[in-house]
């Protein structure tokens, strides 16, 4: 069953697999789960998603969770600014990183800028990223929820924190490493320790613009 707000969020939390007819498209192409903390995001049932895949569209500023044709999430997210394009194409996730630390990379934008520890309140990568480019480009958690649904990145997908964490966990649930409720617990409590997940099978993402 889903509930929707007057914003057009979902806020139940179970997945309909049912085909979307043309005229419910963009009710669908609104949804995304509602929910206030990381905590909250790692409750949410993942489940197994046939023809799961992911498309980020540039021009919409979203980015859809696929079964085959048919969207069954709708993210809000930030893509590149002008000078640092989100590269389009089709690309796999096959590595993220929980809890990441943040280098500044050998850019101008980046000049004067420190390392930044896992869990640091200064550090852009959020809870999680997904490397769907190594090692520049990657769909990762962020606080500056104000930049969602614009262009304000150098390159990456940003996403909330709590959107990001609930995909990270379909993405392992899809990209056939799923892990127990106890994993992710320890892993959001332990915030400035970071763990690596190597997928068995790579997560198709197509980036359009």
């Amino acid at each position: 069953m889903r509930i929707w707000n007057k914003s057009g969020w979902m806020v139940a939390a179970a997945l309909v697999m049912a085909p979307v007819a043309a005229n419910a498209q963009s009710a669908v192409r609104d949804s995304g789960l509602i929910v206030s903390s990381v905590e909250q995001a790692i409750a949410q049932p993942a489940a197994r998603i046939e023809g799961f895949a992911l498309t980020v569209d540039v021009s919409d500023r979203a980015l859809y969770v696929m079964s085959g044709e048919r969207v069954v999430r709708r993210f809000p997210v930030s893509v590149g600014e002008d000078g640092y394009p989100t590269p389009q194409g089709s690309f796999r996730i096959r590595h993220m990183i929980w809890n990441p630390s943040w280098t500044p990379p050998a850019s101008s934008w980046a000049r004067g800028k420190k390392r930044e520890a896992p869990g640091s309140p200064g550090n852009p990568m959020g809870r999680v990223k997904m490397f769907f480019q190594e090692p520049d480009y990657y769909i990762h958690g962020s606080g500056a929820i104000s930049s969602l649904g614009n262009a304000r990145s150098h390159g990456c997908i940003r996403m909330r924190n709590e959107d990001a964490v609930e995909l990270a966990r379909l993405v392992m649930v899809n990209g056939g490493d799923p892990r127990n409720p106890q994993w992710f617990q320890q892993t959001v409590a332990n915030r400035t320790t970071s763990r690596d997940v190597v997928l068995p099978r790579p997560v198709q993402v197509r980036i359009r613009a």
